[in-house]
């Protein structure tokens, strides 16, 4: 962040107020509007806090209008073409791209965290049967600050990285746990031999009467699914995560709440319900009809999976993922599915149709991702909480950050107050 010397004059009435700005090294300037109640007795009003920075950060960088994601300064592009999921998450925790002993220490030591607490078998076991996946992933994930005490400290720099590795390690077996709890299967234990994709689709699919071998195009789809989602700037579960961390409390704890906002059809629930529209549409000669109401402002239907919130041109994201889309279909051979017509001819419509053009709704990450793990033989129940173990890594480096971030305090958005003004008591009998 620039220290240069420039302010933002703020005219109240007969008053000037003086206001830094601050220059980051990526992104429009910043008006720092932290002593703005102190010097005038007033507050900002930003409903969703979308033109307020709330922190500074060196982790990830979005510019929606030019379709640019970086982490660390790297193209995602790039690092979906050259890199994996294991060596981006170190990236993303420690600031640089591991060499290569320290890429084969920090494999190994996630590699060697999967398993979880033997006790926690017990817990699975109080759900109902058909619970939903994330349910039961918000649940555990939380309980794991009763099972590693010694990785609770969030004042201890040692115990934030172990609780970090332990984390990304897990969640992939809590993830595959709650799904094969799901549909009444035995737990999988994971298999040190195996990569990281690899081990949580074994984990997912595989069962104890049978060898499963894990095709390595799913396994490099999956690790892309994983990287592409690893992280995605102040979004509503990475911004839940940072005000449940500014409490002090534990990075269990903190994870637990993002999942639980992850949870969200606007957030982490999207490629669900890009795909529950795609089975609502059906047939390809019923797409002229949802197009129709998608234009029409009066109807409350909208297209899933299409434009986004931040990016203003391209997805970057869903580039990478239609490469990979192509690759499992392919694989799969599942070109006659109903719902991938439906999928290909909207996505056709999207990058051809003046109306999609104009609005920059291109097909999104959501629209991709969605296909891919269907294709996979995923439940929609299963879309977010893989979305959330691929996005532990970001959340764990964004709570790593403001713990040692020395500007930071604790979470107290203010409140445009439209309530009653004060009233006095009125006892029952004179009501």
């Amino acid at each position: 962040m620039s220290t240069e010397s420039r302010t933002a004059q703020l005219t109240i009435g007969n008053k000037v107020i003086d206001l830094p700005i601050h220059s980051p090294t990526l992104g429009p300037d910043v008006v720092d509007i932290g002593k703005l109640y102190g010097q005038a007795d007033i507050f900002t009003y930003d409903p969703g806090f979308t033109s307020t920075a709330s922190c500074e950060s060196t982790i990830t960088f979005i510019d929606g209008d030019k379709g640019e994601l970086l982490y660390r300064g790297y193209p995602i592009e790039q690092l979906a073409s050259e890199s994996h999921f294991l060596e981006v998450c170190y990236l993303l925790l420690f600031g640089e791209l591991p060499n290569e002993a320290q890429m084969t220490d920090f494999e190994s030591r996630v590699t060697n965290h999967t398993m979880v607490h033997e006790q926690m078998h017990n817990f699975f076991r109080g759900f109902r049967r058909d619970s939903h996946p994330m349910a039961t992933m918000v649940g555990v994930v939380g309980a794991m600050s009763a099972f590693y005490h010694d990785s609770t400290d969030v004042n201890d720099p040692w115990q934030r990285e172990v609780a970090a590795i332990r984390l990304i390690a897990k969640l992939p077996t809590i993830a595959a746990m709650a799904y094969k709890y799901s549909i009444g299967q035995p737990f999988v234990y994971p298999k040190n031999s195996l990569d990281y994709p690899s081990n949580f689709l074994r984990m997912c699919f595989a069962v104890p009467a049978e060898e499963y071998e894990v095709n390595p195009i799913l396994s490099k789809a999956m690790d892309r699914i994983m990287m592409l989602h690893a992280d995605h700037e102040q979004n509503a579960s990475t911004s839940t995560v940072r005000l449940a961390g500014s409490s002090g409390a534990n990075p269990f704890a903190c994870i637990a709440a993002g999942i639980a906002c992850l949870w969200g059809p606007a957030h982490g629930g999207a490629n669900q319900a890009c795909l529950e529209m795609l089975r609502e549409i059906g047939t390809v000669d019923r797409i002229p009809e949802y197009i129709a109401r998608a234009k029409d402002k009066d109807d409350p239907f909208r297209l899933m999976g299409f434009g986004h919130r931040v990016y203003k041109n391209f997805d970057p994201r869903a580039k990478v993922m239609k490469e990979s889309a192509d690759e499992v279909l392919e694989l799969m051979g599942i070109h006659n599915n109903p719902t991938l017509q439906v999928a290909k001819e909207l996505e056709r419509i999207a990058l051809e149709d003046d109306y999609f053009i104009s609005k920059k709704l291109y097909p999104n990450v959501d629209f991709y991702s969605g296909i891919i793990l269907d294709a996979m033989g995923f439940p929609t129940a299963m879309f977010t909480p893989i979305f959330a173990l691929s996005r532990t890594v970001g959340w764990i480096a964004q709570w790593k950050e403001m713990i040692a971030d020395k500007n930071q305090k604790i979470g107290r958005p203010r409140q445009l107050y439209v309530g009653e003004a004060h009233r006095d008591y009125v006892p029952v009998p004179n009501r």
